[in-house]
């Protein structure tokens, strides 16, 4: 894993972090590299609530505010950005808001690793609406520095970038089980078998997969 300035995670929900990246968080953390999570909702939208319930849909919002900062706390993270906009509606705010919002986080931190969803392929609507703006953001600086851009992407094969986070296995599953209201005894039921040797799940588990978003004027 190359080392980084600072890496910027930004994504719309609590929970879109942790299959993906928490790892990937946890390792840069260990190599003495900054990250910040900017976390644009609190999910507070989000249709599970527990099984059995564990909130309503009045309290959700605060047993996920906590449930995300109990993952930052696994994964090592110091630098939690709750940004305060609301679950479901990102793709509906005004134009430039999000892209505003990136470029000041951008200026601000000088990240070298920008790491979000990739346009058009994450398919929730608050997913692409982030990733959208993100791109937006990072295509406007000079190309000499732009921070390298890795994208998340659901409906996208043959990745760019596979990290083993195998070595970071303990962070990585206390960040999922910190989100419990979202994943509860299913996750659960899948790290029974990751700890029985299903090789499978060792496999979904233990490596997280980006693309690296080519602008306009890469070569």
């Amino acid at each position: 894993m190359k080392t980084e300035r600072h890496v910027l995670v930004i994504f719309p929900h609590p929970d879109d972090e942790a299959f993906g990246v928490s790892g990937t968080i946890s390792a840069h953390i260990a190599n003495g590299t900054p990250v910040t999570y900017a976390c644009l909702t609190l999910g507070e939208m989000g249709r599970n609530i527990g099984n059995p319930p564990i909130a309503t849909r009045e309290s959700l919002p605060d047993v996920r505010k906590k449930e995300l900062e109990e993952a930052a706390e696994a994964m090592g993270l110091t630098d939690l950005r709750m940004m305060g906009y609301r679950d479901k509606t990102i793709e509906f705010l005004a134009p430039g808001v999000l892209k505003g919002m990136v470029e000041e986080l951008v200026a601000e931190l000088n990240p070298t690793l920008v790491i979000s969803f990739y346009p058009e392929h994450s398919v929730h609507p608050d997913h692409n609406a982030t990733a959208e703006a993100v791109v937006e953001a990072l295509a406007d600086m000079p190309k000499e520095t732009r921070p390298t851009f890795y994208a998340l992407a659901i409906t996208l094969d043959n990745p760019d970038v596979v990290y083993s986070v195998k070595d970071y296995m303990k962070e990585k599953l206390q960040a999922l089980q910190a989100h419990h209201s979202q994943f509860g005894a299913t996750f659960a039921e899948r790290e029974k078998h990751y700890r029985d040797g299903d090789p499978e799940i060792a496999e979904s588990l233990e490596n997280e997969r980006f693309f690296k978003y080519k602008f306009a004027d890469d070569t």
